[in-house]
């Protein structure tokens, strides 16, 4: 039986009328995404249909997810919200915090030991407020959800960005930042612009080496990694129809990539049978209680164009495989044309690891597929080339996987069977040999390749295809090997050629799992005591930021000039720096550590216009901070492109930066800015970005009279005193603009509680 199925059932049960609403309200048939925003409403219903990307709208999510790394400074946050227990079913997943070095057993004992103190804090928190509790092992975050959680039709937001895998079973899932999980977490409204649609519409059928992750990884190239922003994906057609529910997760996980809201289905077969399969049958006869609202409307499928922003047609029948990389998810390469483009661009061409696993390929359809390459090398007498590491996605997929043998044949290969958990995807990997930073390439089956992210080697080529994709490569040791066309040889000197994947969409014998690793929570909590040590280097409590006071910024120093591709990761690194996500004051010291200057083509190498010299970004703006100076952080496109990751925005707060003017931003990452009263601006001229200088003071000359729709005027000062007068636009509504006068949303929360 699921998790929560009254709330399903009362989701089922207003969805019919808000429907029909939504359709008298616009004027016509509705897509899929639609029907579930209209049906979220905050209050129920609307007076007058939305304008896509342009309108604010208040919503009301069925339920949270949370992993480690984040959900430690989110529940920071809602400690201080004054709430009793969160008001939406919410649940933490214990999968970040486990590095993958020696194999399952022993890295889940030392994460056990190493981030005791964090499971603690995050066990006995969870209990306190009534939150669902997914001790470290049970599995990766958004494989959990889709096998537990996600049901057709619902809305749900995560502080992972690729909480968007949900769409994989027909949710709107979106990522978000904790403070909007707190908002949430904390019976209010959760605010998002009504997206724009883009339908991709999927003929014909896969076959062969061809598998879902193909699918986005085209996706991705087409619209590259910020021509989904503002938008939700949704894809539909006989191709769509022909995929399984874990194939539809993948291509929703990674639409992360292309800047996406999110990425859905609508509601159809596959989705039955995963339902079934992992013991929800209460949830299958629900959904199809009101199926023909789970999906578009028929004349929505038919006219595509009449209904979405843009449509984006693949023909499944003609998709080639692809291997996407290096350092960016949207450089996309056909792997007929890998051989090419590789010796053009210099990239390593042997593969020295493939990884398969993470939150975007992780199911047992996706093991039993990468398997039957795995097999074949065996039966062919085939001595692998590279290093094998395996990531299932769930203790009950490796549980079942081991079960069917599966895992036993990766491990013929000598492969390393690391923990359930996220491991190298987020930089948790102890890779020997990664700190001679050389030159080299990996292939793996995750959905981010940016440099350092894997291995934290700048040098590490890393390539994303399909598990399948990666194992075949692995096997050869080459990045062009192109399995549909060249031959192996193998220890008898014979020339062999591997058969295209074969794999299961479901267990035959059904998925069995002996422990899953949930913990309920008490029904009162008000006992409950959360674990958190005062001199603890990994947790502590937080200190509200201070309002604004009114007046015209002036005098605001420049930090960085960031130059080029300023993601997340640049902003505050993943990997060793996940210790410290529970603790403001520690992991600030990582802040925008991976920016390049532009001025030097440095990074953690700035000007301190204190003193003259140069220093590591934290280390000058502390200085900063101490000299009761505020700071100002110049960047280039799509700056806050990646994980959702709401200390990139926390720690240059925290530190004293008032305001980070950039030529364009990531969704997730400007909300998380206005969330906790930064101002986040962009150039209404994008070429004053080199109008900066190093030396460079900013005055807000208007910022008193900040409102919604009216751009703010700059007058930026150059060492020589000469002067440039700047514009910048901004997004705030009045709503956000008054968590900017507070100092933050969650200083708003906690007056609003008060009164």
């Amino acid at each position: 039986m699921a998790f929560d199925i009254e709330m399903i059932k009362a989701v089922y049960a207003r969805l019919e009328d808000r429907v029909e609403a939504a359709r008298k309200l616009t004027g016509k048939a509705l897509t899929a995404s639609e029907k579930i925003l209209y049906s979220h409403l905050w209050d129920g219903t609307s007076e007058a249909a939305f304008n896509r990307g342009k309108d604010y709208v208040d919503f009301a999510p069925d339920r949270i997810a949370c992993q480690d790394a984040t959900a430690q400074m989110a529940l920071l946050q809602f400690m201080q919200a004054g709430k009793a227990k969160v008001a939406v079913p919410t649940t933490v997943h214990c999968d970040h915090l486990i590095q993958a070095k020696a194999g399952a057993i022993e890295d889940l004992k030392s994460a056990n030991n190493t981030s005791a103190e964090v499971f603690n804090f995050l066990e006995s928190v969870s209990n306190k407020y009534g939150i669902g509790f997914w001790k470290p092992g049970a599995g990766i975050i958004h494989q959990v959800v889709l096998e537990n959680y996600a049901f057709p039709g619902g809305m749900m937001i995560g502080t992972d960005s690729h909480t968007v895998n949900a769409g994989g079973l027909g949710m709107i899932a979106i990522g978000v930042g904790g403070a909007d999980a707190v908002d949430v977490m904390a019976d209010m409204p959760w605010e998002l612009k009504f997206p724009k649609l883009i339908g991709v519409k999927l003929t014909g059928k896969l076959n062969g080496w061809t598998a879902p992750k193909d699918v986005i990884l085209k996706v991705a190239g087409i619209l590259t990694v910020k021509g989904g922003t503002g938008a939700i994906i949704e894809y539909f057609g006989e191709g769509a129809e022909s995929m399984s529910c874990t194939g539809k997760g993948t291509i929703c996980n990674m639409g992360a990539e292309v800047g996406a809201t999110t990425s859905t289905f609508g509601y159809d077969a596959s989705m039955e049978r995963y339902l079934r399969a992992t013991d929800r049958d209460d949830v299958a006869d629900a959904a199809n209680s009101v199926k023909q609202h789970l999906t578009a409307d028929p004349e929505v499928y038919e006219n595509p164009e009449n209904y979405f922003d843009q449509v984006i047609e693949i023909d499944l029948d003609t998709l080639s495989p692809h291997l996407n990389g290096p350092f960016t998810p949207d450089l996309a390469t056909p792997v007929a044309e890998m051989s090419k483009v590789a010796k053009e661009n210099e990239w390593p061409l042997q593969v020295e690891w493939g990884l398969i696993g993470s939150c975007t390929n992780s199911s047992y359809e996706d093991l039993s597929r990468a398997a039957s390459i795995a097999k074949q090398a065996v039966e062919k007498n085939l001595v692998t080339k590279a290093e094998f590491g395996i990531n299932p996605g769930s203790e009950q997929v490796r549980y079942t996987a081991e079960r069917d043998g599966l895992l036993k044949i990766f491990e013929d290969l000598n492969a390393k069977i690391f923990t359930n958990a996220c491991g190298p995807c987020i930089g948790q990997w102890a890779r020997e040999g990664a700190d001679k930073q050389e030159k080299n390439s990996i292939i793996h089956s995750f959905n981010r390749n940016f440099s350092k992210r894997a291995d934290g080697n700048p040098n590490t080529h890393a390539f994303v295809a399909s598990p399948e994709m990666v194992a075949a490569v692995a096997i050869s040791g080459r990045l062009d090997f192109n399995p549909l066309e060249d031959r192996l040889i193998n220890q008898n000197g014979e020339e062999v050629k591997l058969d295209p994947p074969t794999g299961m969409e479901l267990p035959p014998l059904g998925f069995d799992v002996k422990e899953n690793g949930y913990l309920a929570p008490v029904e009162d909590g008000s006992q409950v005591q959360v674990e958190l040590k005062e001199d603890s280097e990994r947790l502590q409590l937080l200190t509200p930021f201070i309002p604004w006071n009114g007046k015209n910024l002036t005098g605001a120093k420049l930090l960085i000039k960031a130059h080029g591709k300023c993601t997340t990761d640049h902003i505050s690194m993943a990997g060793p720096w996940l210790r410290f996500r529970g603790h403001l004051d520690n992991i600030s010291n990582n802040c925008l550590i991976g920016a390049v200057n532009a001025y030097n083509q440095k990074t953690n190498f700035v000007k301190n216009q204190l003193t003259g010299e140069y220093g590591g970004v934290p280390d000058v703006q502390r200085q900063y901070k101490a000299a009761g100076i505020e700071t100002v952080v110049v960047g280039d496109h799509n700056y806050g492109e990646g994980s959702s990751r709401e200390h990139a925005a926390m720690e240059p707060r925290f530190l004293g930066v008032k305001v980070v003017l950039v030529k364009s931003f990531a969704r997730i990452h400007e909300t998380n800015l206005k969330k906790q009263g930064m101002l986040g601006i962009t150039f209404a001229n994008e070429s004053d970005y080199d109008l900066i200088e190093e030396d460079d003071t900013f005055n807000f000359i208007d910022l008193k009279e900040f409102t919604p729709g009216k751009q703010l005027t700059i007058e930026v000062v150059h060492s020589d005193g000469s002067k440039d007068t700047i514009r910048a636009n901004h997004t705030y509504n009045a709503q956000q603009i008054e968590w900017f006068k507070e100092g933050s949303a969650l200083n708003l929360i906690k007056k609003q509680n008060i009164a």
